[in-house]
């Protein structure tokens, strides 16, 4: 912790120095201007090309580098893929850091909804009430999620993703920009499955197996 202009500021490293990684860090930016205490250290990457560089007037490091500099700093991943999120988490979860939050002050929410470690919410997004976000989940520009989503670890929507009410993501789901899934019930709650993909632009009418990709409009596997 650091103490600026008379408060404690949170200090946070972001993991990934590339497009996403970026628009968290004015993400970041953003919520500090807000009045909420964060600090942006720097960015972590493993790309041997940018280390010892800036991105945006940011430096760039390594972990062994930022454990040394910052070793009280908070970390949240810039990376837009599920599954390399994943395996970059497990890779800080080997070292001193603790995860950050990051919920841009242009979201709203009700006090209904829970969200995990880790998580990122970008600017515009509207969340209703009694909505589950898991760890690690990255939620970017204007999306709408509906009453009675759950989200688990690792999902990501793309900017403008609709989500009506009851549906229920899996593990390191995808979705594509512009995609819309329609509602499900108590009942029986619209599926996303583990590690699916659904592509930009689709219509989600019906559940999504497992490790499947869903295209179009009506949204079908694509073979």
């Amino acid at each position: 912790m650091v103490s600026l202009t008379g408060k404690t500021e949170k200090l946070v490293l972001i993991f990934g120095a590339s497009g996403f990684g970026r628009e968290v860090a004015w993400l970041l930016e953003d919520c500090k201007e807000a009045g909420k205490a964060y600090k942006l250290a720097g960015f972590i990457d493993d790309d041997p090309v940018k280390l010892g560089k800036n991105q945006n007037d940011i430096p760039v490091m390594s972990i062994a580098e930022a454990e040394q500099l910052y070793p009280e700093a908070f970390v949240v991943s810039g990376v837009g893929d599920p599954s390399i999120r994943e395996l970059v988490i497990k890779k800080i979860s080997n070292t001193g850091f603790n995860f950050a939050s990051l919920i841009h002050p242009r979201t709203e929410y009700s006090k209904w909804v829970e969200i995990g470690e880790g998580t990122v919410i970008c600017a515009g997004n509207i969340l209703t009430t009694n909505i589950q976000i898991g760890k690690h989940v990255q939620i970017n520009l204007d999306c709408t999620i509906g009453h009675d989503v759950i989200m688990n670890d690792y999902t990501t929507l793309s900017p403008g993703v609709h989500v009506s009410g009851w549906v229920h993501f899996g593990m390191r789901v995808y979705v594509g920009t512009g995609a819309v899934i329609i509602n499900g019930t108590e009942a029986n709650p619209l599926t996303i499955g583990d590690d699916a993909v659904i592509g930009a632009g689709a219509c989600v009418t019906k559940s999504v197996p497992a490790k499947e990709t869903w295209v179009g409009v009506p949204a079908k596997m694509m073979k």
